[in-house]
């Protein structure tokens, strides 16, 4: 058999009927062809079945931006405690920092929800804040 590319394999011209260990023999005639044609029908559809898949994974509802917004939200607090106890505890947090700033380059999925925005908001200005103070900290050394 030849491999063609991604349609599979074709017999090739003159080739003899393949033979396992024990007398086992496979005849390459009628059978080579069905075989091609369903290969040929199932890349097509497999295909199509990609594609669509494509198209779902491209569609965001508005409860997974929220959920998103939220984890975001969440992890830029997170981020901030770091920060907090690395401050109370002496050193510079600079890990924390690295990380906030990460958190807060991320893009803020949208929500309807005017509390939430706001309270995300007001998230992102705290985060932007102590990494201001960090740089005047840095700057001032």
């Amino acid at each position: 058999m030849k491999v063609t590319g991604p349609s599979g394999t074709s017999p090739a011209a003159g080739q003899r009927p393949v033979r396992a260990s024990g007398g086992f023999s496979v005849p390459q005639g009628a059978g080579a062809a069905s075989a091609a044609t369903s290969q040929a029908v199932s890349s097509a559809s497999s295909v199509s079945d990609v594609s669509a898949l494509m198209a779902l994974q491209g569609v965001e509802t508005a409860t997974e931006r929220r959920r998103r917004a939220v984890r975001r939200g969440a992890g830029l607090l997170d981020r901030l405690d770091e920060l907090k106890l690395a401050l109370l505890s002496g050193e510079a947090g600079e890990g924390a920092l690295e990380r906030m700033a990460r958190g807060l380059r991320e893009e803020r999925p949208e929500d309807p929800d005017e509390t939430l925005s706001g309270l995300l908001q007001q998230i992102d200005l705290r985060a932007a804040v102590e990494l201001a103070k960090a740089e005047v900290r840095r700057t001032a050394a």
